[in-house]
């Protein structure tokens, strides 16, 4: 059955400003809802609720996307928590499905929506100019996934640098600035090819 609609649950606005850019060109005909919660501790504490509240009525072609960043968490311990608040709900995950029909995906920025940034370099030169072109030819910026002290630390210092954000980086202005760039099929980082491919893989269901 085709997916026609996705939520996502994601824990702060600048993710749901990259994704309502994004998202059009990654689900094809379906629609989707981004619900944005004030910070990773906020959405933790309501999710399970949320979670049950979904269960009781979510159609069958409908599907939920919990999206999170990993900050100082063990990825695998962080996402195995979220599947078990979809399990506990009574939501089928795919992560378990073995290929059948699910309701639920979890997924990890690692380690935060910045990551996804340095994955796509282009799409940020294109929205600040004055960035050097070849960050990502530097060695501690070549994973995107494993950028040491901070991701969004290292990317405001680059913009402060070339003369952005000098009263500090306003993350939402900058996620809807970039997310017009952003090329999916091109971003290096792995925790942003993941969450891609499972949309696409919802859109050609």
């Amino acid at each position: 059955m085709p997916v026609s609609h996705v939520e996502f649950l994601v824990e702060e606005p600048s993710m749901e400003a990259i994704l309502r850019v994004l998202l059009p060109r990654l689900l094809g005909e379906a629609t989707f809802g981004v619900y944005a919660h004030q910070g990773k501790d906020d959405l933790l504490a309501k999710l399970p609720q949320r979670l049950r509240g979904y269960a009781g009525w979510l159609p069958d072609d409908w599907r939920i996307v919990v999206l999170v960043d990993r900050d100082d968490d063990n990825c695998h311990e962080l996402k195995a928590r979220l599947e078990s608040m979809s399990g506990d709900a009574g939501l089928v995950l795919r992560s378990s499905s073995e290929g059948g029909t699910y309701q639920a995906v979890s997924r990890v920025a690692v380690e935060e929506l910045e990551a996804w940034n340095f994955g796509d370099w282009q799409a940020v030169y294109r929205a600040y100019p004055r960035v050097p072109e070849a960050v990502p030819r530097r060695a501690k910026y070549r994973d995107p996934d494993a950028i040491a002290g901070g991701t969004c630390e290292a990317f405001e210092r680059i913009l402060r640098r070339a003369g952005y954000v000098s009263t500090g980086l306003r993350k939402i202005e900058a996620a809807r600035a970039i997310a017009e760039h952003l090329e999916p099929d091109r971003n290096t980082s792995r925790s942003f090819q993941v969450f891609r491919d499972v949309l696409y893989e919802m859109a050609s269901a």
